[in-house]
């Protein structure tokens, strides 16, 4: 049997030791102080000691913890520069006026948050007082990740400092009239405030690591120099639970990004409950960013701790505030001075002579109020450590309680994120302990009052003075104005118009090649932001490698294993790639980053993410909604589309839906290309309604989703004629007829109008030549470009019918006169292309590969799905039977026929 006390071997056991008796030495002094003092005094000389080494540099595994106290003691605390009298009342106007906001719009029922800003008011008024750069000042200022929750504070301090009305304020959250304020930061809904939609919460953290490393790309690529520029992010403890919170924290500190700070409210509380009731919050989070490599500050305990810290000679202090569970610490909040001596105190024989020690107030005092979070002294040295720190990101953990000042019905209680809002006894109470000149007259008709000092009181003087002295208001959205970006040549994106003769090409490599002409580009080619997560190669893509290079802060320290290939993997500092590596959710915070340079920097970026089309939408979808909040332009291509053209990956890779997602979205443009040309065509109008000369009344906040597929196959030419790119934008034309196949059907034969996209369009033209020759069938086939485009377009004509205006539909307008019924087929689920059935004046069916995806040849899989060739024509022939047009017997000798 092992003893359990035996000293185990690790992998010390395994180096050299060039002096034993030194070694034996310092482990018998540690013996000895474990032995003499205990085992507290002994793990506290080592870790004292480990400090030491980190401090001079000596290469040691850094602690993952250290004790439940402040980084930063109150002796080294920097004098606050500014006038704390007046900041407080700045603060408490801010308090109060936010709670209001909230209790006034209870009476429609519309909702709101309180305890949040109430728990973190200094941890935002000490930074928009002395931190937070403005956009009116050299640079692009800082970029701020507002948590959402706390929006009513934010709000409230617009209010004090003249952005916002009282009539804007009584419609928090009631949008619909106008004048209103959306719920929670929403750049499309405010785009003169905000500028980073955040409360999809762990959204904030990913994208503000993304942002920081964006603004370094920039600067590296000589677009902008944004290296003054500072990313805070203002996060939640139980906001740390989502993924993507912390999936890139390792990313931020491999790249060094200084630039960037967390801070994350640790009121404890999470919606329902602690965050972590039986563990602690602040030290599981300490311990994981220090294992990523960050900078952690703690900011934990107030000023009236001071005193218990000075008492604790022996430790106990120390250690009984690291054992305590964070439920028990939120029990403390709500419970008087008796339960916190014996609870508390009690446990340890030094503790409970300390707290003889302690008046009640004191220990009320310091459990109930004393917050690091809640000092801005504190605070404010916090803030200085982060930027003084160079070489990594910070996070500043700073502790608070959820619903402060806001009184005994709301600090610290679980229910508090429900709680909507206060009474008007519990406003008087809150006055008083603000000190807020308020009477109760005020109080007309139990409505609570908005108040503030006058425009030309001391406090808003102050408050706009400190702001023109950080670069103007904060937070705020700027856009900029920047010229429209020039059309690249028109035959770049005619390339593809004389088809690729006897080459198969897949639209895949076509976009690709598309890219390639596009960035070289001498106006526009440097601005293309390429984004591919770990999947380059399989793109087409490795020929951009040497020569726009991969992007990388520390540049390319390495001999690649390719040096001497032709297409070498090249990174460089200023390398325009971005190669995410596996993480879909790292490159669309890229993309959400890039998207959003024309406002956030000043500089139009035209990004591009390219990837799996199954984990793009699927996967990553709030991110789009995100996007789309954050009025970002780019185009995202989802490859290796169709749930039937991916040979042999099988139900994962299958994509037969993405269309259908994306059309949820109300910026977002769908495209499912056939042929090359029609890349062209889609990116040059994607790039002028972006990034060029807009239309009147044309929204240009908007992004493009191409779905483009692996299948070579040949490229045909474009049509000749009016009409065609007008058709391709819009969502649909004529491809051919069958007279123009050369399949010269009888005067008299029955006609039928196929409609297809993407690769399906191929199916549908062998089912033209099947139909003709062997059936007597007359197909025109005709492209489908956007199902989603021609929705829309369809719901706007019924909109303005409703308005009185006479318009029709694009899709009628296309179809109209086009004889016989309308078959229409895509590689995806039916509902993609029924999304326009009820504007289709004919007939109308749809095939459609519904279900899961499965692992076989393309062919077996088409067959499986009836979406191939020949099932088109038992469709077709079908639905002529049912118009009396073919005999109804034709069916079943052609299922027979085609082994169906």
């Amino acid at each position: 049997m092992t003893d359990p006390n035996a000293i185990q071997p690790s992998e010390l056991d395994q180096l050299p030791d060039r002096d034993p008796e030194e070694t034996a030495e310092w482990q018998a002094s540690l013996d000895a102080v474990t032995k003499a003092a205990g085992p507290h005094r002994a793990a506290y000389l080592m870790r004292r000691t480990l400090e030491r080494a980190e401090g001079a540099g000596i290469a040691l595994p850094k602690l993952l913890e250290t004790d439940y106290v402040n980084t930063i003691p109150t002796a080294a605390e920097p004098a606050v520069d500014g006038d704390e009298a007046l900041e407080q009342r700045i603060t408490a106007w801010n308090r109060w006026n936010a709670a209001a906001m909230v209790t006034r719009g209870s009476k429609y029922g519309v909702g709101g948050h309180i305890a949040t800003f109430a728990s973190a008011a200094w941890l935002y008024e000490t930074g928009f007082n002395h931190f937070f750069r403005g956009k009116e000042g050299d640079g692009s200022g800082d970029q701020l990740y507002i948590q959402g929750h706390a929006s009513p504070g934010i709000y409230a301090r617009a209010f004090l400092d003249g952005r916002i009305g009282e009539e804007q304020l009584d419609n928090f959250r009631r949008e619909a009239g106008g004048n209103g304020l959306p719920s929670y930061p929403h750049p499309r809904r405010l785009p003169w405030l905000w500028e980073f939609p955040t409360v999809s919460m762990g959204l904030g953290p990913i994208s503000a690591i993304y942002q920081a490393r964006f603004n370094r790309y920039l600067t590296s690529r000589g677009i902008k120099d944004v290296s003054d520029s500072h990313v805070w992010a203002f996060l939640g403890d139980g906001e740390m639970d989502e993924p993507e919170s912390t999936t890139a924290l390792t990313l931020a500190s491999r790249e060094q990004l200084d630039n960037l700070t967390f801070v994350i409210n640790c009121n404890l509380q999470r919606l329902d409950g602690p965050v972590r009731a039986n563990f602690k919050i602040v030290q599981e989070l300490e311990a994981q960013f220090r294992g990523a490599g960050w900078n952690v500050v703690k900011t934990l305990w107030g000023t009236a701790w001071d005193e218990l810290f000075q008492l604790d000679t022996t430790g106990a202090l120390v250690r009984r505030l690291r054992e305590v569970p964070d439920a028990q610490v939120q029990t403390y909040q709500t419970r008087d001075a008796a339960y916190i001596r014996e609870d508390f105190f009690g446990k340890d024989p030094a503790l409970a002579e300390m707290a003889k020690l302690l008046s009640d107030d004191k220990i009320l005092e310091c459990f109930h109020l004393s917050r690091g979070g809640h000092e801005s002294r504190k605070v404010y040295a916090a803030y200085k450590a982060a930027l003084a720190h160079k070489g990594a990101p910070t996070v500043i953990l700073a502790q608070t309680v959820k619903g402060h000042t806001l009184g005994e019905g709301f600090a610290s209680k679980n229910a508090n994120h429900q709680m909507k809002k206060l009474t008007v006894d519990e406003f008087k109470a809150m006055r008083d302990r603000l000190e807020l000149p308020v009477s109760d007259a005020q109080f007309v008709d139990g409505v609570v009052p908005y108040v503030h000092p006058g425009a030309d009181s001391p406090e808003v003087r102050y408050l706009q003075e400190r702001r023109a002295a950080l670069g103007g208001p904060a937070p705020a959205r700027r856009v900029h104005p920047v010229a429209p970006l020039p059309q690249p040549a028109d035959k770049v994106f005619a390339a593809f118009d004389k088809g690729s003769g006897s080459q198969n090409v897949a639209t895949t490599m076509a976009f690709v090649r598309l890219v390639k002409d596009l960035v070289r580009d001498k106006e526009t080619g440097r601005r293309w932001v390429p984004i591919v997560p770990d999947e380059a190669r399989t793109f087409g893509m490795e020929s951009l490698f040497p020569s726009l290079g991969i992007y990388s802060p520390m540049g390319q320290t390495y001999e690649p294993v390719d040096r001497d290939q032709l297409m070498y993997y090249k990174e460089a500092k200023n390398g325009q790639i971005f190669n995410e590596g596996i993480t879909e959710a790292g490159a669309m915070a890229e993309f959400v980053a890039a998207s959003t340079s024309y406002s956030t920097h000043g500089e139009t970026m035209i990004p591009f993410y390219i990837y799996y089309s199954m984990f793009g939408w699927q996967r990553t979808g709030d991110q789009m909604w995100q996007l789309g909040d954050q009025m970002g332009r780019g185009f995202l291509v989802g490859a290796t589309a169709g749930r039937t053209t991916l040979t042999g990956e099988g139900l994962q890779h299958a994509d037969g839906h993405s269309p259908v997602i994306a059309a949820t979205n109300p910026a977002a443009l769908t495209y499912d290309p056939a042929f090359a040309y029609e890349i062209g065509v889609i990116v040059k109008e994607g790039l002028r309604r972006m990034f060029g000369e807009g239309k009147p009344d044309e929204d240009q906040d908007v992004f493009y989703y191409l779905t483009v597929y692996n299948e070579p196959l040949p490229q045909p030419a474009k049509p000749s004629g009016a009409g065609i790119d007008e058709g391709i934008v819009k969502g649909l034309y004529r491809f051919n007829t069958a007279e123009d196949a050369g399949l010269s059907p009888a005067a008299n034969a029955p006609r039928i109008q196929l409609l297809g996209s993407g690769t399906a369009i191929h199916w549908a033209l062998k089912a033209q030549t099947l139909l003709a020759e062997e059936w007597g069938v007359a197909a025109d086939v005709w492209s489908a470009t956007s199902w989603t485009e021609l929705r829309r377009d369809a719901m706007e004509a019924d909109e303005a019918l409703l308005r009185g205006e006479d318009r029709v539909p694009f899709v009628r307008q296309a179809l109209q006169g086009a004889e016989g019924p309308v078959l229409a087929v895509s590689d995806y689920m039916r509902q993609v292309p029924d999304q326009i059935a009820q504007w289709v004046e004919q007939d109308y069916s749809s095939l459609g590969a519904d279900g899961f995806g499965l692992s076989d040849t393309r062919d077996a899989a088409r067959r499986h799905f009836g979406v191939d060739a020949e099932s088109i024509v038992v469709a077709a022939l079908a639905q002529l039977a049912r118009r009396g047009e073919v005999r109804a017997t034709s069916v079943k000798e052609a299922r027979e026929k085609y082994g169906l």
